[in-house]
């Protein structure tokens, strides 16, 4: 079952019978007749193949199933924020937004553009505003499409979530994990934490999603990553965010293994500052961690000729010149074994950057990912 088989109005009807605690009184809250309700529940149900609620004297007792639906409902209809909505028109926005066009969307989803068309003008009638204009063969949102696609994805990753734990209820674990995976998270941290994990949750699909921090944070925020792990920000990327700490990292000097500091037995801040290096573009954590290495020593902070995030680019840099670079010890394991690469020096004391993960703000993860977190932090704590 994917989330578009699921019928709104349904789940609307079924998250308020669960808070009502009976069809009658969901049938004054939600202005339907009790067979309407009645009839949605039993589709529902026949459709997730799992009984919703317990019949009782004194109305409808939610059943796990239920509860856990109600709940999931409840999050993604919050975030669509209008009853008017249709699955149609939910489906057929996302599918434009992320196709680029109509014939984009008809091709990724097998739905016919007039189709198309007339869900995303009907939505638009239905919540009062433009949220695509076109350009040429394509389409662009408007300001207010771009926020409604951001909370239709939401939406989308609560019902998606819905799924996972009602496939679990049934003995089928299935689901997925989307994983931002930032550099320093690479190495050690989340191999380890994805192996562990899938010994014991072997249904479970992990996306690994691999980029900086500011090509992450937006797909987290619209749903589409689950959490991120690597370098945490400080301070927090907007309230909308939450960062956990697993572990500091404290990066040490590298270069290639016959550069001219290798004769000497320890190369001071000054030393090191007459060499070009190859770091991350400023704004990220390490940048500002190394400016500050020679600001604090009274040495004039060196030129970056190559601003570079990526540990293979950075490594080939060293190996065919006499640039220096920070890097974490785990990043660069396998070239020092090798002696391709050689530790020149500690960085001080202070200089260290916190490991962690970063979620939504009220993100709710289901107990899949809650184990992933928890294998996560397991792993931290072995390195």
């Amino acid at each position: 079952m994917h989330y578009w088989d699921f019928n709104l109005r349904h789940l609307r009807a079924h998250a308020i019978v669960t808070r009502a605690g009976s069809i009658s009184a969901a049938a004054r809250i939600i202005g339907l007749t009790q067979p309407a309700i009645t009839e949605a529940l039993a589709r529902l149900e026949d459709r997730l193949g799992l009984a919703l609620f317990d019949r009782i004297p004194s109305g409808m007792l939610p059943t796990e199933a239920g509860q856990l639906l109600a709940a999931r409902a409840d999050a993604a209809l919050a975030h669509i924020g209008s009853p008017r909505v249709t699955m149609a028109q939910f489906r057929a926005l996302l599918a434009v937004a992320e196709g680029g066009s109509y014939a984009g969307a008809s091709l990724a989803t097998g739905l016919a553009e007039p189709s198309l068309h007339r869900a995303v003008h009907d939505l638009s009638v239905a919540l009062r505003r433009t949220l695509v204009e076109r350009r040429g063969r394509s389409v662009v949102l408007t300001a207010g499409g771009k926020r409604t696609v951001r909370a239709f994805r939401l939406a989308r990753a609560e019902l998606t979530a819905a799924l996972s734990e009602l496939g679990t209820l049934k003995g089928r674990e299935s689901g997925r994990i989307a994983i931002g995976a930032m550099p320093l998270s690479r190495a050690r941290l989340l191999p380890g934490a994805i192996t562990a994990f899938h010994r014991t949750h072997p249904g479970i699909t992990a996306a690994i999603v691999e980029g900086s921090h500011a090509e992450l944070i937006e797909p987290l925020r619209d749903g589409e990553l689950d959490l991120l792990v690597g370098a945490l920000r400080t301070p927090e990327a907007g309230g909308d965010v939450v960062q956990q700490p697993l572990f500091d990292d404290h990066p040490i000097v590298v270069s290639r293994a016959d550069h001219p500091l290798t004769k000497t037995k320890r190369p001071d801040i000054a030393a090191l500052a007459r060499y070009p290096w190859t770091i991350a573009a400023p704004g990220t954590p390490l940048r500002a961690q190394w400016e500050k290495m020679f600001a604090d020593a009274g040495v004039a902070v060196p030129e970056v000729p190559v601003e570079c995030g990526s540990v293979m680019t950075i490594r080939q840099i060293l190996l065919e010149s006499d640039f220096l670079t920070l890097l974490s010890r785990d990043q660069v394991s396998v070239e020092l074994e090798a002696g391709w690469l050689v530790k020149l020096c500690d960085t001080p004391p202070g200089l260290k950057r916190t490991i962690g993960i970063t979620t939504r703000t009220g993100w709710r993860p289901t107990a899949a990912q809650q184990a992933f977190v928890v294998a996560l932090r397991n792993c931290a704590e072995t390195l």
